[in-house]
């Protein structure tokens, strides 16, 4: 994926950067595998607001995305690569020999035309998917379970991949794009490859009516708000407002908020760097 710079003739694209959709195959998705995204407006269930600077935005629809690639022995060919207003990375429709039709999250370098396969004894190559055992050391992968048969939990964002650094027994040890280097059951599930729409990060919006369509309301400073409704909030003039906290009083900046006695602490070896 490559992005483009626009010649300035609005004050919003002045310091716009856009993707560039070259990688995308079809404009038309595959209905079968598509529901309805209702939109919350950051309300509960009673309508109390829960998450502030939610509403608005373009309707969307979810694609079902297969994390599990149950379909082990079967090869399916690569019919499109999509785009997926739900996620960052790009989605690709697979197509078995069965028939089945199926999304997974594009890996780069994926084409159309090409062949995949799932399960033990799969070739370690781009978009194929096998246990961890099975991967060679040094290879990059995404979509990464946690637990046997739950499907992909890590490691799914665009332009990112875990490396696989070694094997010991029932784990293996995947360094994260975090930094952090954790232990993970050897018969997990991932993807070979790196994740697609890498220059996602480059990205820049250029007016706040774009972050509207896209379901986000204005966010308002604490230090700019009243001492009733925020910690950081009161003082004469522009005051800093004190220790940087949360709404709710919580430290910011550097606090740890990991619950120390997590039983997935043993598995990580290294913590992700500062």
């Amino acid at each position: 994926m490559a992005v483009k710079k626009l010649r300035p003739t609005t004050p919003g694209q002045r310091h716009r950067i856009a993707p560039v959709f070259d990688e995308i195959t079809t404009s038309k998705p595959e209905k079968t595998l598509m529901v309805s995204l209702p939109k919350t407006g950051g309300r509960n269930s009673e309508g109390h607001m829960t998450m502030r600077y939610i509403g608005g935005g373009h309707k969307k629809q979810y694609r079902i995305i297969d994390f599990n690639r149950d379909k082990h022995g079967i090869s399916a060919t690569v019919k499109s690569i999509e785009y997926d207003p739900n996620r960052t990375a790009r989605i690709a429709l697979l197509q078995y020999v069965d028939g089945e039709k199926r999304y997974i999250l594009a890996p780069k370098g994926l084409k159309v035309g090409m062949t995949l396969l799932s399960g033990s004894g799969s070739p370690p190559e781009i978009g194929n998917a096998l246990a961890l055992i099975e991967i060679p050391l040094g290879s990059q992968i995404h979509n990464i379970e946690l637990k046997p048969g739950k499907g992909g939990a890590l490691v799914r964002s665009a332009g990112v991949a875990a490396q696989l650094l070694a094997k010991d027994g029932r784990y293996v040890t995947v360094k994260l794009p975090s930094g952090e280097m954790r232990m993970i059951l050897s018969n997990c599930m991932a993807t070979v490859g790196s994740l697609s729409n890498e220059e996602h990060n480059n990205l820049s919006v250029g007016k706040a009516g774009r972050n509207r369509w896209l379901g986000i309301r204005p966010r308002n400073r604490g230090v700019v708000m009243n001492p009733v409704d925020h910690p950081m909030g009161g003082g004469e003039g522009r005051a800093s407002g004190g220790h940087p906290r949360s709404r709710n009083g919580l430290y910011a900046k550097g606090k740890k908020t990991r619950n120390r006695n997590k039983y997935s602490s043993d598995l990580i070896i290294s913590r992700r760097s500062k």
